[in-house]
């Protein structure tokens, strides 16, 4: 078996650790119990998440035992981690349904069975009824503020404009003491996070050893970056979820089918559960025939299958091809665009008409109105099926006697469906 920390670092996935030898050794010793926290800000995990929810898989895999942190307290104070100003507080009823939808999200990406057994946890659970005075005499006497003031998340918005609120200042506190809280109930060992969360993780290691006596450890991974300088996980028209109802599958797998080539092997290796080898057997065969995107197309794969399953996979994969390869279509095949491109429902009466194309261009909304149809015919730039329309008299070519996929210019597709 690949020693875990070896496979993290041929990953990039280790960025700081605590102690690396004693970790070592305690990983070695038998199975551990670890924790990632996860921002409750939305009510879906957006792509970017998928690091951590992966390094726990890895870890998992390995036998050990992952606890999932939704925060559904530290979320009503907000992390000041990475940011140059505050967070919006969000109220009890949002977070709470934001906890519901990452928790559905979390329960198909992990195994909650067996010696290994994942766990999903939210700190407001333990949180909820500390008292402020059994905090401050609890947690923070065991922390000065030289050392709170000395960490890089707090130490860069003291010295910004905005400034940082008490209320983001406590944020420390309260994950310090997730930590401690999670050692002593689930004997937790170890939290992994992105980098700009090591001020945090040390806080949590500090407070085991000062109230408990006990060593803990850290480790974090570099953040996510694109190597064209764009945020990862954003598009022109946002974040890329992980949720189908805000991301479609097919709109997932075609963000990483267009990956930058610099980038393809470093998401390979941290965003799917491929061994090291496959991933240099995968690029090494890209870069026989770059122009193919095999690399691509491996990536945006594995990440659709992990997140949506396989059906979806496929689907999406037969969508590309319907809308970018000009492939031979079928019922089946435009089926698979359904919920993709635009789609209007038409009688048969429109497709029966004198100047049926015309007509259903205009009942799909493809043009405003016949005469801007036949100014675009004539102008080459109706396709009905992969094929270009000549004339406004001419019939509609439906598939299977019931669907006609409609382009107009190089990027407008709308689907027919005739009922």
């Amino acid at each position: 078996m690949v020693d875990l920390l070896d496979d993290l670092r041929a990953r990039g996935l280790v960025h700081d650790h605590t102690d690396e030898a004693g970790l070592r050794e305690l990983l070695e010793s038998g199975p551990i119990t670890l924790y990632c926290g996860i921002d409750p800000s939305a009510d879906s995990l957006h792509v970017g998440h998928l690091v951590a929810v992966l390094v726990l898989r890895r870890f998992q895999e390995a036998g050990h035992r992952p606890l999932a942190l939704v925060g559904g307290a530290t979320g009503m104070v907000g992390d000041p981690s990475g940011r140059s100003d505050e967070r919006t507080l969000l109220d009890a009823a949002t977070l709470d349904a934001n906890t519901t939808g990452i928790r559905a999200q979390l329960e198909s990406l992990f195994d909650f069975s067996g010696d290994s057994a994942a766990r999903l946890v939210n700190n407001y659970d333990w949180t909820r009824d500390v008292s402020l005075l059994d905090f401050l005499r609890d947690v923070g006497k065991h922390m000065t503020v030289n050392q709170m003031v000395a960490k890089d998340s707090v130490r860069s918005r003291m010295a910004s404009d905005q400034g940082i609120s008490f209320t983001e200042f406590s944020y420390m506190l309260l994950q310090a003491f997730d930590y401690w809280w999670q050692f002593e109930n689930y004997d937790c060992r170890l939290q992994v996070g992105g980098s700009d969360q090591w001020g945090n993780i040390t806080a949590g290691i500090d407070l085991v050893r000062r109230r408990s006596g006990a060593t803990v450890h850290g480790l974090t991974w570099p953040l996510m970056t694109r190597a064209d300088g764009q945020k990862f996980g954003k598009t022109a028209d946002g974040t890329v979820w992980l949720d189908a109802g805000r991301t479609l599958p097919f709109e997932l797998h075609q963000y990483f089918v267009n990956t930058d080539d610099r980038d393809t092997e470093r998401l390979l290796l941290q965003l799917t559960l491929l061994p090291v080898a496959e991933v240099e057997g995968i690029m090494s065969a890209h870069a026989a025939a770059p122009h193919e995107r095999r690399a691509q197309r491996a990536l945006a794969n594995e990440v659709c299958t992990l997140v949506h399953g396989s059906a979806a996979t496929d689907r999406a994969g037969l969508a590309a091809e319907v809308l970018f390869s000009g492939s031979t279509l079928s019922g089946d095949r435009l089926e698979a665009v359904r919920g993709i491109v635009p789609e209007t429902v038409v009688g048969g009466s429109v497709i029966g008409r004198d100047e049926p194309v015309v007509d259903a261009l205009v009942a799909a909304g493809v043009c405003a109105s016949r005469s801007d149809a036949r100014r675009t015919i004539t102008g080459g730039g109706i396709r009905v099926n992969g094929r270009r329309v000549a004339s406004p008299e001419e019939q509609v070519d439906l598939v299977d006697g019931r669907y006609a996929l409609v382009q107009r210019g190089r990027r407008q597709r709308h689907l027919l469906v005739v009922d």
